[in-house]
């Protein structure tokens, strides 16, 4: 079992179609033709543990409201432990991130997040349910979306906790001195080198720098920087491999950072050595860049592609 620990949110798909301009505004009208709700934010990498048949466990918050609930059902279709998922009352809502598209080209973007910091009795009632899971897990996940679960002092209390087993951190910049300790760190360029507090260049020199800046002052065993079109730099500490893109066409990068942390720490669970990890990662990444939305890989597409 793999554990999962970060920020829940509900991604809803608006799908449509445009045929004029409002004549209210220069905007176009969407005339919707269905609606669907996917698992986002940490919750995605649930998702995508569930497509590459590794057993979960999630760990967030919710609200007390429908998304809430729904949020529950669906962790449950995905055989996911949902009990470290915490119900918030009146105070949180669950969050939600509403995507309108038509003609499979993304109109607008529109947020109901709250991204203050979870208060310490909501911190203690995730580490309980943490303790209960535990002894059962091979990996956990730290899928840090920024929205007030994974704070730094929390982050370096589930490090503690979790010293021994795999911690894989999908990181933001802002907590990157709370990330000392973890077994590895996936960031894209622009993350790494804000980590890392250089520049953003892509070649390969300027991203071998970078990641060994962050081997050492984190004390990690790997980094692992996802670099777009020339796709990906894993750092072992002693040698730096560079990955070519295995995307044959990009729809949609949505969710892309959640598909390469779920496949690299599986991988890494069931025993297999970091390149070969990364380079199913990579694979993996091809494949869900190729599809509309948050999406996933599994097992058959990864070795197809």
């Amino acid at each position: 079992m793999i554990l999962v620990i970060g920020d829940i949110i509900v991604d809803e798909f608006i799908w449509g179609d445009v045929t004029r301009i409002s004549p209210e505004a220069p905007v176009p009208v969407v005339s919707v033709e269905r609606i669907d709700r996917r698992l986002g934010g940490s919750a995605n990498v649930v998702r995508n543990l569930h497509a590459l048949d590794t057993p979960s466990a999630m760990f967030g918050l919710v609200g007390d409201d429908e998304p809430g609930r729904w949020v529950h059902q669906r962790l449950a279709e995905l055989d996911s432990d949902d009990r470290g998922v915490i119900t918030k009352t009146n105070d949180r809502p669950t969050a939600i991130k509403t995507r309108i598209i038509a003609r499979h080209q993304q109109v607008v973007r529109y947020d109901r997040e709250w991204t203050t910091p979870a208060q310490a009795t909501t911190h203690q009632a995730l580490l309980t349910s943490l303790d209960a899971l535990q002894e059962n897990a091979s990996a956990t996940i730290l899928s840090d979306y920024g929205k007030g679960v994974l704070t730094p002092d929390f982050i370096r209390v589930l490090i503690s906790r979790l010293k021994g087993g795999i911690i894989a951190v999908d990181p933001k910049p802002e907590h990157t001195d709370a990330y000392r300790g973890a077994t590895l760190i996936t960031p894209n360029l622009m993350e790494a080198a804000a980590m890392a507090g250089m520049a953003v260049r892509n070649d390969d020199d300027h991203v071998e720098a970078i990641a060994k800046v962050l081997h050492e002052r984190l004390e990690l065993q790997y980094v692992l920087i996802t670099r777009s079109e020339k796709g990906m730099t894993l750092f072992d500490g002693i040698a730096h491999h560079h990955i070519p893109t295995a995307a044959r066409d990009v729809f949609d990068v949505t969710g892309a950072g959640d598909t390469v942390i779920a496949a690299f720490t599986t991988c890494l669970a069931r025993g297999d050595d970091a390149l070969t990890a990364a380079t199913l990662a990579n694979h993996a990444a091809g494949v869900v860049v190729g599809k509309l939305g948050t999406a996933t890989a599994n097992w058959a597409e990864i070795q197809a592609h």
